[in-house]
C-alpha cells in the first residue's frame, strides 16, 4: 500500500469478481454502450474531425515541451486579474492550502463541483478531520458520497448503479419515496442540495482547461450546479492539474468540438463557463479565488519523454468505454481513482509502478482506445512501456506450478523466434500435432496448460496447411 493509500495490483481478483456480477455488467454493458455509439454519431457529424484531434496533440505537446514558460504565464495572468495563485508539490501540500483557505474564509461547509484531482489527493477525508463539511454537488459524486464508493469512471462516475440502485440509496440516506424515473431522483437530489449554494461559506471546482494567455480558468458540466459552486459562495477554489494548460483562448474551440463529442456524444456540453478572476464591480461571482496548481507526480511524467504524452489526456472517458476489459471488469477493479486505460498509464506514474504494476498488464492492447483518443495518445505503445519498466523496477513474485510453464514456454517461444530453423520446425511440429485438436478449421479446446486458459474463453484459428515461405516458394516458381 503506497502513501496514497492506493493498491491497484488487486486487479485479477477484482476483475474476477465483476465478471461474476450479473448484475454490475449490466450496468456497465448499457452504460457504455450508449456512450460509445452516441460519441460514433456525434464525430460522424464533423467535417475534418481527424484534422481537429491532430490539431489538439499540437496545441497538448507545444504545453508540454513548454510547460515552464505556460505556468508561469497562466499564474501571472489569474494574479494580475485580482486571482491567488498557490503552488502545490504533492497532495498532502493541496490538501493543506485547501484547508487553510477554508480557515481563513471562515467556512464550516464547503459545496464541490466534479474534480477528479480532488479524489485524486483525497481531499474530502482531510476536509472532515479539520472539521469541514464537504457537499459534492454533481449528481454522480453526490451519490458516491452517499454509498461511501470511488468513481467509477472519469466522466460518468456512478455508472455502475442502475436507477433501482440509486432509488434504493435516496431511501436509505435521505428518506425520500422510492422511484425509478430519473426526473424524480434528480428533483430528490436537487432539494437536499439547494441550500447548501447558499449556506457554504466556500465552493470548489477543477477545471477541464486553463488558458494562460488570459488566466482563466475553464469549466464544461450538463448539471448545472459548478455555475452555483464557483458564483454562490464568497470564496471560490479552483484545483488544477498543471497538464490542464492551453495556451490561447482561441484554442479553446478545438478542444470544446472534441471533448463533448469525445465523452458524451453531445456537439457542446450545456453549460461552458470562462472565470477569470473574482468578482469585479456590478458582477456576480466570489469575492475572492483561489488557483491551486497541483503537480502530485505530474513534473516526473514530464520528465520521461516517452510517458510524456500521458499527460495528454482531457478526460473525456472515451477510451474507457470502447475498450473491452473496462466494459467487462469496471472502474473500481483497478483499485484507485482513474480507471480503463488512461488509468494504467497515469496510476503508475502517481503512485508508483510497485503499486500499480499490474494495470498496464490488463490490456488486450487491441488499439481501440488509440483510436478514439481525441488527442491522439498512442496508449497500447505506452502500456508496453510500462509493462517493460515494471518488470525492471518491480519484478514479478519468482512463478511456481502452472505461473512457470507458462513463463518457459514464453522463453521458448523467443528462442525459436529468433533462430529460423527451430520456427521452421516448430510450425512443421505444431500442424502436425493439431491433427487431434482441430476441426473445421477452428481449435476449440487445448487440454494442456497454458494453452488452455486460452482455449476455455476463445477458439483459435487453426494453422494453415502451408506457411508463408512454402506458398512465397511456390509463386516464384510459377
Amino acid at each position: 500500500m503506497s502513501e496514497h493509500g492506493v493498491d491497484s495490483n488487486q486487479i485479477r481478483e477484482l476483475g474476477r469478481q465483476a465478471l461474476g456480477d450479473a448484475h454490475l455488467q449490466e450496468a456497465y454493458r448499457s452504460s457504455t454502450l450508449r456512450l460509445y455509439t452516441h460519441r460514433l454519431a456525434a464525430v460522424s457529424e464533423v467535417p475534418g474531425f481527424e484534422r481537429l484531434r491532430e490539431r489538439a496533440r499540437e496545441l497538448k505537446r507545444e504545453v508540454m515541451d513548454h510547460l515552464d514558460f505556460y505556468l508561469a504565464q497562466f499564474a501571472e495572468n489569474v494574479e494580475r486579474r485580482g486571482g491567488i495563485v498557490h503552488w502545490a508539490e504533492s497532495a498532502e501540500e493541496a490538501r493543506s492550502i485547501v484547508g487553510e483557505i477554508a480557515r481563513r474564509a471562515g467556512a464550516s461547509e464547503v459545496v464541490k463541483a466534479k474534480t477528479m484531482v480532488s479524489e485524486e489527493i483525497e481531499l474530502n477525508p482531510a476536509l472532515e478531520k479539520a472539521g469541514i463539511r464537504p457537499f459534492e454537488t454533481d449528481l454522480g459524486e453526490f451519490i458516491l458520497q452517499l454509498s461511501g464508493e470511488r468513481p467509477a469512471h472519469i466522466v460518468a462516475p456512478a455508472i455502475h448503479m442502475t436507477r433501482h440502485d440509486v432509488s434504493d440509496l435516496f431511501v436509505h440516506n435521505l428518506h425520500s419515496q422510492p422511484t425509478e424515473v430519473p426526473e424524480q431522483l434528480t428533483a430528490i437530489a436537487r432539494r437536499a442540495l439547494r441550500e447548501k449554494f447558499a449556506s457554504a461559506g466556500m465552493g470548489l471546482s477543477g477545471a477541464n482547461f486553463a488558458v494562460a494567455e488570459t488566466g482563466t480558468v475553464v469549466v464544461i458540466e450538463n448539471e448545472g450546479n459548478i455555475r452555483f459552486c464557483t458564483t454562490a459562495p464568497r470564496v471560490h477554489v479552483a484545483l488544477i492539474g498543471i497538464e490542464k494548460l492551453i495556451p490561447r483562448l482561441a484554442d479553446l474551440a478545438v478542444f470544446l468540438r472534441l471533448l463533448g463529442r469525445s465523452g458524451t456524444g453531445q456537439k457542446l456540453t450545456v453549460y461552458t463557463s470562462l472565470l477569470t478572476g473574482p468578482r469585479r464591480p456590478g458582477e456576480d461571482g466570489p469575492e475572492e479565488m483561489h488557483v491551486v496548481l497541483i503537480d502530485n507526480g505530474r513534473i516526473a511524467t514530464l520528465a520521461d519523454e516517452k510517458m510524456r504524452e500521458a499527460l495528454y489526456c482531457i478526460r473525456c472517458g472515451a477510451c474507457l468505454n470502447t475498450c473491452p476489459v473496462y466494459r467487462k471488469i469496471g472502474g473500481h477493479a483497478y483499485g484507485w481513482v482513474y480507471s480503463g486505460p488512461i488509468g494504467a498509464l497515469v496510476t503508475p506514474q502517481l503512485t508508483g509502478i510497485q503499486n500499480a504494476r499490474e494495470l498496464p498488464f490488463a490490456s488486450s492492447l487491441c488499439g481501440a482506445c488509440r483510436d478514439v483518443c481525441p488527442v491522439k495518445i498512442n496508449i497500447p505503445d505506452l502500456l508496453l512501456h510500462l509493462r517493460s519498466e515494471a518488470q525492471e523496477r518491480a519484478p514479478a513474485p519468482t512463478p511456481s506450478g502452472a505461473a512457470l510453464g507458462e513463463r518457459t514456454t514464453i522463453r521458448l517461444w523467443a528462442w525459436a523466434m529468433k533462430r529460423p530453423w527451430a520456427y521452421s520446425l516448430g510450425s512443421r511440429l505444431a500442424r502436425w500435432g493439431q491433427r487431434l485438436l482441430a476441426r473445421g478449421g477452428w481449435i476449440r479446446k487445448i487440454p494442456m496448460y497454458p494453452a488452455s486458459g486460452w482455449t476455455d474463453g476463445r477458439d483459435l484459428p487453426a494453422l494453415a496447411r502451408k506457411t508463408f515461405r512454402e506458398r512465397w516458394t511456390e509463386i516464384e516458381k510459377q
